[in-house]
C-alpha cells in the first residue's frame, strides 16, 4: 500500500479543470484502499455557517459519487500555503491537483503558481491534466542520475507497482567533439553508460524494480528527448524529481519543472527531496 496507507489529498477550486484531479484522486484512493480528503480553500472572512454548508454541497456535487465517504476540508487562507499546510496537518501521502490552464509558460495551479506548492509540500504532488481513462500503465521517469531522480523513480514505482517504467536520460556532447571526433563521442557515450549502470545498481533499487525498467539514452536537449520518449512510449504519467526548496529551477535534468509542465500533455508527478525535521522551539 502506497505510503503506508496515508490519505490522498486532492485540492479543488471547484472549476471544471479540477474535476479531472478529483476523479483521478478518487480512483487512486480506492486503488490504494485509503482515505480521500478533498480540500477547498475559503477566502478569509468567508467561513460562516451558511457558506460552509454551500461549500460542502458544492464539493459533494463534483465528486464521482456525491454520497461517497470522504473527508471534506474547508480551511481559510491563501490557497497555495493552506493546501501545503493541510497536507502536513492531515499526514497525507500525496497532493493531487489540476491546473487552471496549461500549454503556456505560466502554468498555474488553482490560479496560483505551481512552484509554491511543490516547493513547500513535504509529499509528492500529482498535477492532473488529462481526463481519467484508466490506471497509469506506462510511466516515463526523467533522470539526470542524481539521488533526487532516483528517489522520484522509487516513489513512482511504489505508487504504481503494475505500471511499466521507462527511464529517459538526455545527454549532451560539445559540438566540436561531436563533429570532429568519433573517439570523443564514443568516450562520452561510454561515460553515460557507466553513470547509468551506477544509477541502476544502487542498493536502494530492488531487483524487481530494475527488471521493470526500460532505458532510453538519447543525445539532445532535454525537451526534445523527453518529447520523443513520450511519443515512443505513449506514457500516461511523467515523473520528475526536484531538488532543494528554492525554486523549480532546481528540477532535475538541467531544465525547469515549469517549462516541462507547460507543454507536456500527460499528468505529471513531482517528487521533492524529503524535508528535514523541524523543531517546535522558536
Amino acid at each position: 500500500m502506497a505510503f503506508n496507507g496515508k490519505p490522498v489529498l486532492v485540492a479543488t477550486d471547484l472549476s471544471a479543470r479540477c474535476d479531472r484531479a478529483v476523479d483521478r484522486a478518487a480512483t487512486l484512493a480506492r486503488y490504494w484502499r485509503t482515505r480521500l480528503k478533498v480540500v477547498h480553500v475559503l477566502e478569509p472572512g468567508a467561513k460562516t455557517k451558511d457558506n460552509i454548508k454551500l461549500a460542502e454541497e458544492a464539493v459533494r456535487a463534483i465528486l464521482p459519487d456525491p454520497e461517497a465517504d470522504v473527508d471534506i476540508l474547508l480551511p481559510v487562507g491563501r490557497a497555495p500555503e493552506t493546501i501545503a499546510r493541510t497536507a502536513n496537518e492531515t499526514s497525507s501521502g500525496i497532493i493531487v491537483t489540476g491546473v487552471a490552464r496549461y500549454n503556456d509558460i505560466t502554468d498555474y495551479f488553482l490560479g496560483t503558481a505551481v512552484d509554491y506548492v511543490i516547493r513547500n509540500a513535504s509529499v509528492p504532488v500529482l498535477v492532473v491534466k488529462q481526463r481519467l481513462r484508466g490506471p497509469y500503465r506506462r510511466l516515463l521517469v526523467a533522470t539526470d542520475f542524481s539521488d533526487c531522480s532516483r528517489r522520484a523513480l522509487l516513489v513512482a514505482a511504489e505508487l504504481f507497482p503494475e505500471a511499466s517504467v521507462h527511464l529517459v536520460h538526455a545527454y549532451h556532447v560539445p559540438y566540436e567533439t561531436w563533429l570532429n571526433s568519433e573517439r570523443g563521442r564514443r568516450e562520452i557515450q561510454e561515460d553515460v553508460q557507466r553513470n547509468l549502470d551506477d544509477f541502476l545498481n544502487h542498493p536502494s533499487l530492488p531487483k524487481d524494480l530494475r527488471e521493470r525498467i526500460n532505458v532510453k539514452l538519447d543525445y539532445g536537449e532535454t525537451a526534445a528527448v523527453v518529447a520523443k520518449a513520450l511519443a515512443d512510449t505513449d506514457a500516461e504519467l511523467i515523473v520528475l524529481g526536484t531538488r532543494g526548496h528554492n525554486s523549480l529551477g532546481h528540477a532535475t535534468l538541467g531544465s525547469t519543472a515549469e517549462s516541462l509542465l507547460s507543454w507536456v500533455e500527460p499528468d505529471t508527478l513531482m517528487v521533492g527531496e524529503p524535508k528535514p525535521a523541524t523543531s517546535d522551539r522558536p
